[in-house]
């Protein structure tokens, strides 16, 4: 562990001494000279006409979350109550009592050492459903949510909200697509731990349709783009904006290089986890996550429930923003694109990021996680991204804050003044959600870029050292520079990842579409044996 340190700040201590010649805007500049041409690629803007311009990667995007939403026969809608109902464990016994012998898999599902996963419950090891959906969303739920709301609205005013909402209700199509795929495709490990995610599906499912080159291609290019989200969106974002809240609250001198000292201490604090493996991050994720985002939807449901008469008045002004187009000139189609780039950036849905926390699920079902994972979006986006936005609309009526169409800087500062109009000083609570949420999206963000680092370069205890490094010293670069290189950065990465997801789920729509059926036909089997007066499926099998 000592060593472990040492090798850490041996890196991290050259770049305090660099800093400390060298002010935030300089290394931001420099941060945009190294990075500037990638965000402008991912994010070239396709003329349909003289005013409307669309990012090409969100056609890829949408399109993608119509195409499954179609193909699937609206499963972000039919299948929202089932994944309720396999959430609370209502099929649990379809996956422990053995239905799957019906299509001729004699493996026995009991009594077994059980794969580690990333959530491991102590005596069984097995890992349910709502847990995998949890660990999912310890790396959504947090700074999207509260930081990313108030941009969108700042660019798109209130009308943004809209759309981040229809890209909430698209993206649980897409997100229960990946999902599925990410458990159908997924490799153990010889000491039991388990491999997920778009790379192996990329490489296993289109090498079985034929397509074993483009595959890889595709998987190689998906794990260089997480291995880069994890630095960005999952780590250097994150960073930024709990430092940028630390330095307000506290009323700290920006100039004083403040935020790179809150950046080391965080970078000490991740090591400190990141180092026991995904054994100790399961554990703390599941403490923090679930306890502070109870916090903020409590304080959220306070103020919407003091302005509840305003409430109908906040939806009208979305609805109405979301069609004229109040904010920065690109009218409609400016808004639209700011709220789904930003529901996009909050709920992860057609990134694929998610299938690599659900691949690590106990089920011999995939599509049975893929109709769990598809209360993400809905929760992150339809619901808690809503909850910030109508906090924020309502307390702004009159503009004392925000003035829609002027661009924030500080996304988490807007939120903090909305939340403190109603709560005094609820934004030292909000700082410290801030800070925590922000910690347990990285550490989660660490697991995810770890697997594609782990799928480029192999297993190895350098190896792995290699990568926890890298991260740690871009939690130091996150929070010492400006949210404008970070934001742009932090999602040319992120949805740089949609484009070889996409391509390869579409592909395998068929085979997910095949899982999906086989896991109705378990249910069925099911709802016949109770029908039939049996206790359970034994009796039947």
């Amino acid at each position: 562990m000592k060593k472990y340190l040492l090798s850490i700040f041996a890196i991290v201590l050259p770049f305090l001494s660099f800093a400390q010649e060298t002010t935030s805007e300089k290394i931001d500049t420099i941060f945009k000279d190294y990075t500037g041409w990638f965000v402008d690629a991912i994010f070239y803007e396709i003329p349909f006409s003289e005013t409307y311009k669309i990012p090409w990667v969100l056609i890829v995007l949408i399109g993608g979350a119509l195409f499954f939403t179609i193909y699937f026969k609206f499963i972000n809608v039919t299948g929202f109550r089932m994944a309720i109902r396999v959430v609370r464990g209502h099929y649990e016994d379809i996956e422990k009592h053995g239905a799957d012998t019906l299509y001729g898999d004699n493996t026995a599902n009991e009594g077994e050492n059980i794969i580690e996963t990333m959530r491991d419950d102590g005596a069984d090891g097995e890992v349910s459903h709502f847990q995998a959906l949890t660990a999912a969303l310890s790396a959504t739920v947090g700074l999207g949510n509260i930081a990313g709301v108030a941009v969108a609205l700042s660019i798109g005013g209130p009308g943004a909200t809209f759309w981040m909402i229809v890209a909430g209700l698209l993206g649980m199509a897409s997100k229960f697509a990946e999902c599925t795929l990410g458990v159908k495709y997924r490799d153990v490990g010889e000491d039991g731990t388990v491999y997920g995610g778009p790379m192996y599906y990329l490489t296993k499912g289109l090498r079985a349709k034929g397509m074993g080159g483009f595959g890889k291609v595709l998987a190689v290019l998906f794990a260089i783009f997480v291995i880069g989200g994890s630095f960005g969106g999952g780590n250097m974002f994150q960073a930024n904006q709990a430092a940028a809240q630390f330095v307000k609250v506290f009323e700290l001198d920006p100039a004083s290089n403040a935020g790179l000292y809150f950046g080391l201490v965080m970078a000490a604090l991740v090591a400190v986890v990141i180092i026991g493996g995904i054994k100790r991050i399961a554990k703390v994720t599941e403490k923090v996550v679930p306890f502070m985002a109870g916090i903020y939807v409590l304080a959220s449901l306070i103020i919407l429930g003091a302005n509840f008469s305003l409430i109908d008045d906040a939806f009208a002004l979305i609805y109405e923003g979301a069609f004229s187009g109040l904010g920065i000139a690109g009218g409609l189609v400016g808004v639209m694109i700011q709220g789904i780039r930003r529901g996009a950036f909050s709920n992860e849905a057609g990134v694929g990021s998610a299938a690599i926390a659900h691949s690590a699920v106990r089920t011999k079902y995939p599509a049975s996680e893929g109709i769990v994972a598809l209360l993400e979006p809905f929760v992150d986006t339809v619901v808690i991204c809503t909850m910030t936005a109508l906090v924020i609309v309502i307390t702004n009526f009159d503009g004392g804050f925000m003035e829609y169409g002027v661009e924030i800087k500080e996304g988490v500062e807007i939120t903090a003044t909305a939340f403190d109009s109603v709560i005094p000083h609820f934004s030292i609570v909000l700082t410290i959600a801030v800070i925590l949420f922000a910690f347990s999206t990285m550490i989660s963000w660490s697991y995810y870029g770890m697997q594609g680092w782990v799928f480029l370069f192999g297993k190895g205890k350098v190896s792995d050292l290699a990568y926890k490094i890298l991260f740690l010293f871009f939690v130091v670069v996150g929070a010492s520079i400006s949210l404008g290189a970070v934001i742009n950065f932090s999602d040319a990465m992120i949805f740089a990842m949609v484009v070889p997801n996409i391509i390869g789920v579409v592909i395998l729509s068929p085979v997910i579409k095949m899982e999906l059926n086989k896991y109705y036909k378990a249910i069925n089997v099911k709802k016949d044996a109770i029908e039939d007066g049996a206790d359970d499926l034994n009796e039947i099998l």
